[in-house]
């Protein structure tokens, strides 16, 4: 089977909260998506809310369980330590658990920032971690953690117990196109190897585009999905939903 592709819808949804609309419908764009080749929806709840909101996550949780997606894996990103906000926000884990997805994927980001830019550091987080990935387990949800390619952090992940890891990939997408491309990917390529051994899944995300995705999937050939959000909307208005998660589908087909 080939590397999956999960579409994180976030931005759709920024889109329709810079007005007082329903428009674009994040529901309708998974759609979409799910019908020119993706195989999963990821959305990234924040407690401000500035983007994907609780009732889009009903309502993707309630369209995925229909019975022509049975198929297809539903991830939701987000701060564990999120908890409840005046705005209706009920708290990440209680949001998780309300709707039990498939993955849910562990990100450190602060509320503040404008998007994730960094991996866990499970040197000083394990203890406190530990907790919320056995209460995800005990519903059955698949354990992702947000990681930078670091041999002992790795090796940390995987004590924890979780089922996979998620490479943060920002750094390799930042400079794909400079001199320090390879050397900046060899660590990816090394720390997926060790992940495999000690039985992670891995997937990766951030600024993943279609120039830089082939590249990235040769080197990590254990790749199990990728999660793609920003490069596939702002591909769209050139090319259209539909079209462009083709495309990014015709890349990862080629890597079984």
């Amino acid at each position: 089977m080939s590397v999956k592709l999960s579409v994180n819808l976030n931005k759709v949804a920024l889109i329709r909260n810079s007005r007082d609309t329903t428009i674009p419908s994040v529901t309708e764009a998974a759609i979409t998506c799910i019908d020119s080749g993706a195989q999963g929806i990821t959305v990234h709840p924040r407690p401000d809310m500035r983007h994907i909101r609780p009732s889009d996550v009903y309502e993707l949780a309630e369209l995925l369980a229909r019975k022509e997606y049975k198929d297809i894996e539903f991830n939701i990103e987000g701060n564990p330590y999120a908890g409840p906000e005046d705005n209706g926000y009920p708290g990440f884990m209680e949001l998780v658990q309300q709707v039990c997805p498939h993955q849910c994927t562990l990100v450190p980001d602060d509320p503040t920032q404008l998007t994730s830019d960094h991996g866990w550091n499970l040197s000083g987080e394990s203890n406190q971690l530990n907790p919320r990935v056995e209460e995800l387990q005990q519903h059955n949800i698949r354990v992702s953690l947000f990681m930078d390619p670091i041999e002992k952090q790795i090796e940390l992940a995987a004590f924890l117990g979780v089922n996979r890891i998620e490479f943060y990939t920002g750094p390799y997408a930042d400079n794909y196109a400079g001199q320090e491309r390879d050397s900046i990917l060899a660590p990816f390529a090394q720390c997926a190897e060790m992940a495999e051994g000690l039985g992670l899944g891995i997937n990766a995300g951030h600024d993943l585009n279609l120039d830089n995705l082939s590249t990235f999937c040769a080197a990590v050939p254990a790749l199990a999905e990728v999660s793609i959000g920003h490069a596939i909307v702002t591909d769209a208005l050139w090319m259209g939903l539909g079209r462009t998660v083709q495309k990014y589908r015709e890349i990862l087909d080629k890597f079984p």
